[in-house]
């Protein structure tokens, strides 16, 4: 996972450009279930439907698996992938009882000429046996690292609102720090600091998407941030400089009381 406190737009466009997404995510998946994974994909793409349904999980099959599968391969262009890449990966380990099993979740992004799908294969590994306990073809209009790019081109006035106050809401806090470091007062000055140093609540924008979300019940240091997983899609939060901005009230009788 990356995550940055946005001091500076210039912070931000630093982080995204310092990451090598691929090898981090060649670290994060099994290379084991990877191939097991290709495999299923290559069977579903040769229309090799009954290797397929033999392996799923008894409660995945149904009276319309195999026209669900028809469906999904007819997504997949005849010719060969430009690219393939893992763009996600999940694995659990599980144990119940004695009893251990396994489940890998990955995400192959598969760039073929004009046209570009996420292929997602879920796999379980129980009991000495395994079965797929998920398989599904998405349709995209672009790659993952395209689309969910940091840019200002085409944002809402939303986004541009957020992404100023994350940057702003920083800077006030650090000020209102300084500030308050160089305030002679009685004591308790430590809890001073951490109060201003957090901000309270959260507005976190989907850079991507525009889709917002509050949440009133949470603490952000600095009052602001960024968050993307790997492919995934920017978060752009802020939270209310509340600290600061009651220490700038109560400044004054801090100090009269100390003097």
């Amino acid at each position: 996972m990356r995550s940055i406190y946005l001091i500076g737009i210039s912070l931000a466009l630093w982080a995204i450009s310092g990451c090598d997404q691929t090898s981090m995510m060649n670290k994060m998946t099994p290379p084991e279930d990877e191939a097991l994974a290709k495999n299923y994909i290559n069977f579903l793409r040769g229309n090799k439907f009954e290797l397929i349904e033999k392996d799923f999980d008894p409660s995945l099959k149904g009276p319309n698996i195999r026209e669900t599968l028809v469906s999904m391969a007819a997504l997949m262009p005849a010719q060969q992938p430009i690219s393939v890449k893992v763009v996600g990966a999940q694995v659990s380990n599980l144990s119940m009882n004695g009893k251990n099993s396994s489940n890998t979740n990955i995400t192959f992004e598969y760039q073929f000429p004009g046209k570009w799908l996420l292929v997602n294969v879920a796999t379980q590994k129980k009991d000495g046996g395994f079965s797929i306990v998920g398989f599904r073809v998405t349709p995209i209009t672009d790659s993952l690292e395209n689309l969910n790019r940091f840019t200002l081109t085409g944002k809402s006035p939303l986004h541009y609102a957020v992404l100023m106050l994350a940057i702003l809401f920083p800077l006030f806090i650090l000020c209102v720090l300084v500030l308050c470091i160089r305030t002679k007062m009685e004591k308790r000055k430590w809890l001073w600091i951490i109060f201003i140093v957090l901000g309270v609540g959260q507005f976190a924008v989907n850079w991507t998407t525009g889709q917002w979300n509050l949440n009133l019940l949470h603490l952000q240091l600095l009052g602001a941030g960024a968050f993307s997983p790997l492919y995934g899609a920017w978060i752009v939060s802020v939270s209310l400089p509340l600290g600061a901005i009651v220490f700038l009230f109560r400044r004054k009788k801090l100090t009269e009381a100390h003097g």
